[in-house]
C-alpha cells in the first residue's frame, strides 16, 4: 500500500520517534511523510533512510490556507491508499483535507492521555473537542498509543468503536544492557562510576514537571542521600532561564547536569542507576520508561498515561505532582540497590526481559499493517470498550 503520514512538526518528540521507526521498518508498504511545518531532526533521519518527506511550510502557531491547498493537491495527485495522521492538529486538518481529496482510508493518531485546562494550550483542547465531534464520520479508525489514552478520549466523546490501541514498539537491538557504554559516558561527563546517578529524559515542557523531580532531589539530600542527576531533552540546558532558576533556587547547580538534546539515548539509560519520569499529565505511552527498562535500568514514574502498565511490579509508581511520594520511591529504590544487590540485579534483568517480550518493533509494525488493511475499523481488531484502562 501507499501510505501517507501527516504530522504537524517533525522535530523532537515521542510521536516523531515512533513515526520514524514505523516508516523505516515497514518495508512491505511505501511511505511518504508530510510535515505541515518546516524541516527538522526526524525528517532528516527519514530522508537519510530513503523515506520521502514533504514539507508544507506552515508557520508555527499560525493557520495558513496555502499549505492546506498544497496538501490537497498532493493527496489528489498521488492517490494514496491510506492517510495516517499524528496528533490532534494533524488529525483535524489532515483528516479534513484527506476527506476532501478523496482518500479512501483515513486513520487518526492520538498520543496523549489527557488534557488539563490551564496547562494544555486552549487551542489544543479546542481542537481535541472538535475532533471528538467529527470522529463518528471523518476517520475510519483512531489509533491510540495507550489504553489510558483510548479510555480518556472515549470519555471526551470520541467514537468508541473506532478507537484501537497500538502500543509503541522499539528497535530492541539498540536498547540493551551495556555497562561499558554507560560507564564510558560517565567518564566523558566527569561522573565517577561509583556515584549514584539518576536522571530523566524529557523535553522542557510543563507536562514533564521537572520541578517535581528537583524538589524530590532536595528532599533526598536532606535525608542524607548523595545523588547526582542527569536531565536530557530539548531545551533542558543550564543556559535556559527556567532551568537556571530552578537549579539555583534549590542549590542544585553542582548536583544536576542539564545536557539538552542527545542522540545517544541507549548510553544515557545505561549510565543511569535509576530513571525517573516526573510528568504531571498528558503522557500517552512514555517512550523513555520503556527505553530505560529495555536497557535494564529500573524506573520510578508518576502515574500518567500507561506508565504504570509499562513498569508493572518491576518499578515504582507514585501520584503526579507529589514530590514527597516521588522522593520516597526514589529513596526506596536506592536503598534496595545499596542493601540488596542481588534483588537489584534481578529487578534489572526483569525490566530488560519485560520490554523485550512485550514491546518489540515488529509487533507494532504488524498492528499498523492490520489496521491499514482492514475493510472497516473493526474487521481485524477488537473495538475499544468502555471502562477503566487498568
Amino acid at each position: 500500500m501507499r501510505v501517507a503520514h501527516i504530522i504537524t512538526g517533525i522535530g523532537e518528540g515521542g510521536a516523531q520517534a515512533v513515526l520514524c521507526r514505523l516508516c523505516i521498518n515497514d518495508t512491505r508498504n511505501e511511505h511518504t511523510v508530510i510535515c505541515m511545518m518546516q524541516e527538522a531532526r526526524y525528517g532528516r533521519l527519514l530522508a537519510e533512510r530513503g523515506i520521502r518527506v514533504v514539507y508544507l511550510g506552515m508557520p508555527r502557531g499560525k493557520l495558513r490556507i496555502g499549505p492546506l491547498v498544497r496538501l490537497w493537491r498532493l493527496l489528489r495527485r498521488e492517490r494514496f491508499d491510506v492517510v495516517q495522521t499524528w496528533m490532534y492538529h494533524a488529525d483535524l486538518l489532515g483528516g479534513l483535507v484527506s476527506r476532501l481529496a478523496g482518500v479512501p482510508r483515513i486513520c487518526w493518531g492520538i498520543r496523549h492521555s489527557g488534557l488539563v485546562p490551564g496547562e494544555s494550550s486552549r487551542s489544543t483542547i479546542a481542537v481535541a473537542r472538535l475532533c471528538a465531534m467529527l470522529s463518528p464520520w471523518l476517520p475510519h479508525a483512531i489509533v491510540c498509543c495507550a489504553d489510558n489514552a483510548a479510555w480518556m478520549h472515549q470519555k471526551l466523546g470520541y467514537c468508541g468503536h473506532k478507537l484501537h490501541v497500538i502500543p509503541n514498539g522499539y528497535a530492541l537491538d539498540d536498547l540493551m544492557p551495556d555497562p561499558e557504554g554507560g560507564g564510558g559516558l560517565r567518564d566523558a561527563l566527569g561522573v565517577p562510576r561509583n556515584t549514584v546517578l539518576i536522571g530523566m529524559v524529557g523535553r522542557l515542557n510543563v507536562q514533564k514537571h521537572h520541578e517535581n523531580l528537583l524538589d524530590a532531589l532536595v528532599k533526598l539530600r536532606s535525608q542524607g542521600e548523595e545523588v547526582r542527576c542527569l536531565l536530557v531533552g530539548e531545551g533542558v540546558r543550564h543556559d535556559m532561564p527556567d532551568v537556571a532558576r530552578w537549579l539555583t533556587s534549590r542549590g542544585l547547580e553542582n548536583t544536576v547536569n542539564a545536557l539538552g538534546t542527545r542522540t545517544d539515548i541507549p548510553a544515557i539509560m545505561n549510565a543511569l542507576d535509576l530513571h525517573v519520569l516526573s510528568s504531571a499529565f498528558g503522557e500517552g505511552f512514555p517512550n523513555v520508561v520503556a527505553e530505560a527498562m529495555a536497557c535494564g535500568t529500573p524506573c520510578v514514574t508518576t502515574d500518567v498515561g500507561d506508565a504504570a502498565r509499562i513498569v508493572g511490579d518491576i518499578g515504582w509508581v507514585v501520584p503526579p505532582r507529589d514530590s514527597e511520594a516521588l522522593a520516597a520511591a526514589i529513596g526506596e529504590a536506592l536503598r534496595e540497590r545499596r542493601e540488596q544487590p542481588e534483588a537489584w540485579l534481578a529487578r534489572q534483568a526483569r525490566a530488560h526481559r519485560h520490554i523485550h517480550a512485550e514491546y518489540g518493533l515488529e509487533r507494532m509494525v504488524e498492528a499498523y499493517r492490520q489496521l491499514w488493511r482492514a475493510g472497516t475499523p473493526h474487521d481485524t481488531l477488537e473495538p475499544q470498550t468502555e471502562g477503566a484502562p487498568r
